[in-house]
């Protein structure tokens, strides 16, 4: 029961970081990485105030706007400076590494005795809480024109240029509310673990991913679930495969393997009808030739 809970804890968190990643990878087709940076930025900054003796609850505000600006560099560097989408992220993340490293003050802190959102108790019920809101702020956020738009600007540019909308603006704002949310998911993460550390968002736009194609590879038909269910859906799968993984004895060295393995599984089944073609072509070269 306890690995039950723990996975759904730590599922819920990593649910909030897909649901950011998922406005760059799914709506905005922006393959940014600076939210491995803008994930630690969250931790530091929330970890960093509650030391010092700042409400928990502030701290994650306060890690939501940290977040919000890197996302605002990340797109300033892409839209007006015409520097790559890929490069932009890159930059940015390794920026935020000195600047998490100076909010800290060295390479971790611990708060194991500073207050946190949990009160120590009810961890997973707070989460969720958590979560909901996010999930429902997004979903109305996306039926606003706004939302609209931003949904647009990844579809079809053209199409919000012709309606007078910036679309270069429109995207900055979708970073933004990226790497605001996935700030916000890392100072919860801080909280929950009581501690944050330097190299903690590594690998999270990976894992971010994963959760976002195993929640979309599994749940296909469409209407059944909206994709920020989805997503959070398989931000848990995620988890429990890793738990799973770790249950059966794989060293915890190997779970950027793991998360590597998962990922290509996730794609694969995702592009299983692909498969299914490829393989018809062969039964057909195969049946010509006799």
């Amino acid at each position: 029961m306890e690995f039950l809970i723990s996975i759904l804890e730590q599922g819920f968190i990593f649910g909030i970081t897909a649901l950011g990643v998922y406005i760059t990878y799914s709506i905005l087709d922006f393959p940014d990485l600076s939210v491995d940076g803008t994930f630690t930025l969250g931790a530091a900054i929330s970890a960093t105030m509650i030391f010092k003796g700042a409400n928990p609850f502030i701290t994650l505000i306060v890690a939501f706007i940290g977040g919000a600006i890197g996302g605002f560099i990340t797109g300033v560097l892409h839209e007006r400076l015409k520097i790559t989408n890929l490069l932009s992220g890159i930059l940015v993340m390794i920026g935020l590494y000195s600047i998490n490293l100076r909010i800290m003050g060295k390479a971790n802190i611990a708060i194991f005795n500073n207050k946190n959102i949990f009160l120590d108790r009810y961890p997973l019920i707070i989460l969720a809480i958590f979560l909901i809101i996010t999930k429902i702020s997004l979903d109305l956020f996306f039926k606003t024109h706004i939302g609209y738009a931003l949904k647009a600007a990844g579809d079809n540019e053209t199409l919000i240029t012709s309606l007078g909308i910036n679309s270069s603006r429109v995207r900055i704002l979708g970073l933004m509310v990226s790497n605001a949310i996935v700030a916000l998911s890392g100072g919860i993460m801080a909280q929950y673990q009581r501690f944050s550390d330097i190299s903690m968002g590594n690998g999270t736009v990976i894992m971010a991913l994963a959760s976002i194609i195993m929640g979309q590879s599994f749940i296909k038909k469409e209407g059944v679930l909206k994709a920020t269910t989805k997503v959070i859906i398989g931000a848990i799968m995620y988890k429990l495969s890793i738990g799973i993984a770790l249950k059966l004895g794989m060293p915890p060295t190997d779970l950027k393997l793991i998360t590597a393995i998962i990922v290509v599984l996730a794609i694969a089944l995702n592009n299983r009808n692909i498969l299914k073609d490829v393989e018809r072509l062969f039964k057909r070269g195969g049946a010509k030739n006799a």
